[in-house]
């Protein structure tokens, strides 16, 4: 696999920092996921319980070496160190300073292994006036601007329905990973990679921010529909909703003629975008009380066989049972001790080197002694770490 030869130390809990090495570890990375004795990530007690294992703990954390070690701790730290040496990468995702004060930042980790890539992802970033305060992505969101283009005109601020800072953080800490383990092929070197949740977000605005730095106005929440063009929408079906996408004059002439509606090209109010944009409720409306008469699915068979982009709204039963989903094979079952266990499957398809389930995620401590026995220790060495709740 593509990340074969490659060991990371993961001391990652709840949910951006496990994404991101568990997108390592889907790609054949040797991820060892480092805990606390005893009680370990708390991402084990949350999210659906199913015989005693967190399927929100699985689902990140698939594909991973479980060790129990206390960093506080003389030996552990002295057991962690003896791991860098051998390691090319180390990600994990405490408050600014924690590493410092355990004497595990990275000027420490580079003295005993010159090599080694440190990936931090914080809430703010590493320094900086907000650096130390609490975040988790529903702050993240707020302050990003992000919820500020986010809901309806009309209403309050709404956050996404998912902590989306979380995984897209995730995503950029891999992407810093693997960007370095490549300079290192040209230089011999490591570096620090740091990433946060609301540098993550605010990288995202795309024509947000565009509008903001060339215009000098503030986008506003739009709900549904899009700030700059108009129809562009969710529109209601006789039983549920579908998104309406026809960006662009000839797609609006379109999805015109689709829906009978061809008067409305040589209406004054609706000639050209930004006129659309400016009648937008009385378009929408107009559009409404067509898309009303049909089905989801009539309406989404009959408006792609002309061409027009448009998808339904599902919840998450009628999305697992999309033809198309079921042929990306976006969910997968991984034998756990608790028994099979669905996750999400493998968002990036490789023809030559594909992401695949090759270990369950681990129970707490499961490979403690496996690892430690390839430093060198003893059975004896073994129990008494454990005995010593060093392990």
């Amino acid at each position: 696999m593509s990340l074969s030869q490659i060991k990371v130390l993961d001391l990652t809990r709840f949910l951006a920092g496990p994404f991101c090495t568990m997108l390592l570890a889907d790609m054949g990375a040797e991820v060892i996921k480092i805990e606390t004795p005893e009680h370990g990530d708390d991402a084990r007690y949350q999210g659906a319980i199913v015989n005693g294992e967190s399927g929100y703990f699985v689902g990140m954390n698939r594909n991973k070496k479980g060790l129990t070690l206390d960093l506080k701790s003389p030996e552990g730290k002295k057991i962690f160190l003896r791991l860098v040496e051998k390691a090319d990468v180390v990600v994990e995702n405490f408050r600014p300073g924690v590493m410092r004060s355990l004497g595990l930042d990275y000027e420490t980790l580079k003295k005993v292994n010159p090599g080694i890539i440190y990936c931090g992802i914080s809430g703010f970033g590493k320094d900086g006036p907000h650096a130390l305060r609490p975040a988790f992505d529903f702050i993240a969101q707020g302050i990003s601007g992000f919820m500020s283009v986010t809901g309806f005109p009309d209403r309050e601020p709404v956050r996404t329905g998912i902590p989306i800072s979380d995984s897209v953080a995730g995503i950029y800490g891999a992407y810093g990973i693997l960007v370095a383990l490549m300079a290192r092929q040209q230089t011999g070197r490591g570096q620090e990679v740091q990433t946060s949740l609301v540098d993550a977000m605010i990288s995202v605005l795309s024509l947000q921010a565009d509008w903001y730095f060339h215009t000098g106005r503030v986008a506003e929440r739009a709900g549904n529909d899009h700030p700059v063009a108009s129809p562009y929408g969710t529109f209601k079906a006789l039983d549920g909703y579908i998104n309406i996408a026809p960006a662009g004059q000839p797609m609006w002439e379109r999805l015109a003629q689709a829906l009978g509606l061809k008067h409305l090209l040589s209406d004054p109010r609706f000639g050209t975008n930004d006129l659309r944009r400016e009648n937008r409720k009385e378009l929408n409306e107009i559009i409404n009380r067509i898309t009303s008469q049909k089905t989801m699915k009539e309406w989404i068979e009959y408006l792609n066989r002309e061409g027009v982009p448009c998808g339904p709204i599902y919840n998450l039963a009628q999305t697992f049972e999309d033809p198309q989903v079921k042929h990306q094979v976006m969910m997968l079952e991984l034998e756990q001790p608790a028994g099979k266990m669905k996750v999400l499957g493998f968002p990036v398809k490789m023809s030559e080197t594909p992401a695949k389930i090759r270990r369950p995620a681990p129970q707490l401590g499961e490979h403690s002694a496996e690892i430690l026995q390839g430093l060198g220790y003893s059975d004896d060495e073994i129990g008494e770490l454990k005995r010593k709740r060093i392990i």
